[in-house]
């Protein structure tokens, strides 16, 4: 399936079809990360329940220390 993630289209295996699944595909089920999906903010509890779809829109946001 097609999905666009932080503004670029990906091609996303059929099987990664819930966020928290996805998120661990790009190796960030350990950090911190905002997950807007379709406009909408997730909780992190609603990662495993959240469905990805064709054609869905994500922004993925990380928070980085610096100074």
């Amino acid at each position: 399936m097609n999905v666009k993630i932080n503004g670029e289209w990906h091609e996303i295996p059929d099987h990664l079809a819930d966020v928290r699944t996805l998120l661990s595909h790009f190796q960030l089920d350990n950090r911190v990360v905002i997950v807007e999906l379709n406009d909408t903010i997730l909780e992190k509890s609603e990662h495993a329940d959240s469905q990805v779809h064709e054609g869905d829109q994500m922004e993925l946001v990380q928070f980085v220390g610096g100074g």
